[in-house]
């Protein structure tokens, strides 16, 4: 992984060099404290007997203990409390719904007045344009976290939380569920694209499209081993179905860079590994294993997702 994917000091995100800035002036501020109290701390110990009187104390106490704290306090929350001022979404705001599988990530793209967009485990956001995420989860509770770009937000089953975030910068970073949600959670991640607004309206303009045609061995054998009973994929296909297909939906599988919900790279090798043995990529995946599937048609599938671009 490259050095600041997934850091709170590495923002791409309004919100999160808000929070960022919030934590360095949270610490300047227990730094002061503590250097105060330090310094009471080290005069208390060199002082002689007697030095300080009974009314000089209280004088002490009153300003140590309670005038400088309150106006370190003060000041804090001054500069800090316009930076807690969640953004506000507009009508016209793209709406990005996620929600939380066991264990990976439902993706739907939801423009105005557009067709909606689906995908799986890879996220992409326009540079200087509010999104508004519309977050839950399928199964258990989950949790959307990409540290450079907001805070965290649960994902509960049955209810919708809505996030609002705004990229400042292209790039491709990394998110993490951030609730423990059974044996893979720790192996729950995603990739966070941010792109410039006219690239990612070409992109979305063209997710729609037809995948590339299909055919021979491979699209043969994912059909005889039933994957389609779980995974949409091909041209075409209603959203809504699509969007609630058992698995992840393949249909531009090909051109994610990591597969598994950022697991590993997206590689041939990799691909083959996944479709024979997924539980032992992933314990406790809802996908079954296939031992009995050779290797050459393990091979055969992978070269066919391949071309799903």
């Amino acid at each position: 992984m490259e050095p600041g994917r997934q850091s709170v000091f590495s923002t791409f995100g309004t919100e999160a060099a808000s929070l960022a800035s919030l934590t360095w002036w949270m610490v300047a501020g227990a730094v002061v404290i503590f250097v105060w109290v330090a310094m009471l701390m080290v005069l208390a110990m060199r002082a002689r007997e007697g030095a300080l009187t009974h009314a000089q104390g209280m004088k002490l106490v009153l300003w140590a203990g309670g005038v400088i704290p309150t106006i370190v306090l003060l000041t804090l929350l001054v500069v800090t409390l316009p930076q807690m001022r969640p953004l506000r979404a507009g009508p016209a705001d793209l709406r990005i719904a996620v929600q939380g599988e066991q264990f990976w990530w439902r993706v739907q793209y939801r423009p105005t007045g557009a067709a909606a967009v689906v995908d799986a485990n890879e996220v992409r956001v326009p540079v200087g344009r509010r999104v508004v995420f519309q977050l839950t989860a399928g199964d258990v509770l989950h949790s959307f976290w990409v540290p450079g770009l907001a805070g965290k937000m649960d994902m509960v089953p049955g209810r919708t939380n809505t996030l609002v975030v705004e990229a400042t910068r292209a790039g491709r970073f990394r998110g993490q569920c951030a609730e423990f949600c059974g044996l893979s959670h720790a192996l729950m991640a995603f990739d966070v694209i941010a792109m410039e607004p006219a690239a990612f309206d070409r992109w979305l303009a063209t997710r729609e499209g037809a995948a590339p045609p299909g055919g021979g061995r491979g699209a043969q054998a994912f059909a005889r081993y039933g994957c389609t009973a779980c995974h949409a994929i091909g041209g075409g296909g209603d959203a809504a179905a699509r969007w609630s297909a058992i698995g992840p939906d393949l249909r531009h599988i090909g051109a994610r860079t990591t597969l598994g919900a950022g697991v590993m790279p997206m590689t041939r090798a990799n691909l083959v590994r996944f479709i024979r043995e997924a539980p032992g990529v992933k314990p406790g995946a809802r996908m079954p294993a296939y031992p009995h599937m050779s290797v050459a048609d393990a091979g055969a599938i992978a070269a066919y997702l391949e071309t799903l671009k």
